[in-house]
Parts: C-alpha cells; sequence; structure tokens
C-alpha cells in the first residue's frame, strides 16, 4: 500500500508537475529545447491547477448527479432500505481531541448530510471505510462514533475492511445484502457519485444517488476565478484522481 501511494503521487499531478520542471532544469544545458518544453508543461500545469474557474469547469464533468431534493428526504423509506456513507479518510492524532484519530473535513460533509438523511427518513446507516496502513480503529468505526456523538445517529452496520471505492461496495453487499438490504441512498461528494454509483450498482444494489459538496457549482470568484488560489490545487488533485479513477475502473473491473 505504501509503495503504491508512493508510486501514485508522482504520476497524477501536482507530483508528475515537479518531475517536469526537475527534468527542465536537469536538462537545461545539454538538451535547451526539451527543458523549455519540460518547464513550460510543468509550470502551466501547476498554474491551470491553482485556478478556481478550472477546478468548477473541471467539477461539472465530473458531477452529474442531481442533488436529492430536500422535499423528498422523509419519503426515501419507500425508495430505500439503508443509507450508506462512504468514508474520505482520517486526521491522525490530533492533540485537540486527545490524539486520537478523526474523520476528516470531507468525512464529516458526508456524515453531517447523512445524518439529516436519516433523521427525516429513519433510514438505517451503514459507515464503510478500512484500517490505515493496518491501524484501528477503521474509517467505519471512526465515523460511526462522530455520527452518534456529534449528530446523534445510531449506526447499524460498519464495513471495516474496505481500501477503495470497489471494496466499499463489494464488501457491504457481503454485509448487508444477505440481510434483505438491496436499495441504498448512497451518501458521497458529488465528484464522487459517478464512480462510487457504479460500484456499488455492480455489487448488485439498487442505488439512489445523494451527492454533497458540489465544486461545480456557479458563484461569484473574486477576479473570475482567474488568480492562483492554494484550495484549488488541492481539488484539482483529486478530481484528476477522480477522473483517472473512473476510467480505469471500467477498464479493470
Amino acid at each position: 500500500m505504501p509503495l503504491r501511494y508512493f508510486i501514485k503521487q508522482w504520476l497524477l499531478p501536482p507530483g508528475v508537475l515537479f518531475l517536469l520542471l526537475l527534468a527542465a532544469w536537469w536538462l537545461r544545458t545539454r538538451r535547451p529545447r526539451l527543458a523549455a518544453l519540460c518547464f513550460a508543461l510543468g509550470l502551466g500545469g501547476l498554474w491551470l491547477m491553482s485556478l478556481p474557474l478550472v477546478v468548477e469547469r473541471a467539477a461539472r464533468q465530473l458531477e452529474t448527479e442531481a442533488p436529492l431534493p430536500m422535499a423528498q428526504w422523509a419519503t426515501l423509506a419507500g425508495r430505500a432500505d439503508a443509507i450508506v456513507v462512504l468514508g474520505a479518510g482520517r486526521e491522525r492524532g490530533d492533540p485537540a481531541w486527545g490524539a486520537e484519530d478523526q474523520p476528516t473535513g470531507t468525512a464529516l460533509e458526508r456524515m453531517r448530510y447523512a445524518a439529516q438523511l436519516a433523521k427525516a427518513s429513519g433510514l438505517p446507516v451503514l459507515t464503510t471505510g478500512g484500517l490505515h496502513y493496518g491501524t484501528p480503529p477503521s474509517e467505519a468505526q471512526l465515523m460511526a462514533d462522530r455520527m452518534k456523538s456529534d449528530f446523534g445517529v445510531d449506526v447499524r452496520w460498519k464495513e471495516e475492511a474496505s481500501r477503495t471505492t470497489w471494496e466499499n461496495a463489494q464488501f457491504s453487499a457481503r454485509l448487508v445484502q444477505p440481510q434483505g438490504v438491496r436499495r441504498v441512498v448512497l451518501v458521497t461528494q458529488a465528484w464522487h457519485m459517478q464512480r462510487s454509483r457504479w460500484s456499488f450498482e455492480q455489487a448488485g444494489f439498487e442505488v439512489v444517488p445523494a451527492p454533497v459538496g458540489f465544486l461545480g457549482k456557479d458563484h461569484a470568484q473574486p477576479f473570475a476565478g482567474l488568480l492562483p488560489d492554494s484550495r484549488a490545487v488541492w481539488r484539482s488533485g483529486q478530481l484528476l484522481n477522480e477522473a483517472v479513477g473512473l476510467v480505469g475502473y471500467r477498464l479493470f473491473y
């Protein structure tokens, strides 16, 4: 797992863009034209990744599922058997919480939304996510704990072995389908929903998409989103990773 993560970080932007800049420096005297090309690609790629406008336009290509209308929340029990919340990593050892691991901000956004859906519909909740480098507790357990203490929602099932979205779906199916759960309200980021819905449908679920955290929404931005922004770099990386994953899942699963 660490080796795969290391390789992935350098093959995808911004890692590969830094490699291009290093190559430009290395080739500057021996191959100046190639060095110039590497420099232009590396710096240009970093600049594009830093623009909020690029994030907004790219997100729209991935965020194909419409938001779940609030008027339908109370009627979800007639369309689904459970709510599934996908894990989104953890923050390690935050001293503000007694050095205990906590769900990431992205995971909390999903949990908050799932909690509201659960309270409105009465549907039971399943959290998903395995261990981080083999270290307990699982993401599913962290989420279940916070769902109870922060939002007052009990989690009925915890899928605690998965490492990928595909495994989220496959292991969740093994856990709840024998209990008759076939229709699920799936909660994840809007840009992650295409791959998530496909994975859960491949696992035999009927999916009601409940995307949250839209990045492609129209809103006013300073200077039309054409000034570099540190948040845009991280978001661009997430979107690029998702686009690659979407293609890869179709090819390999």
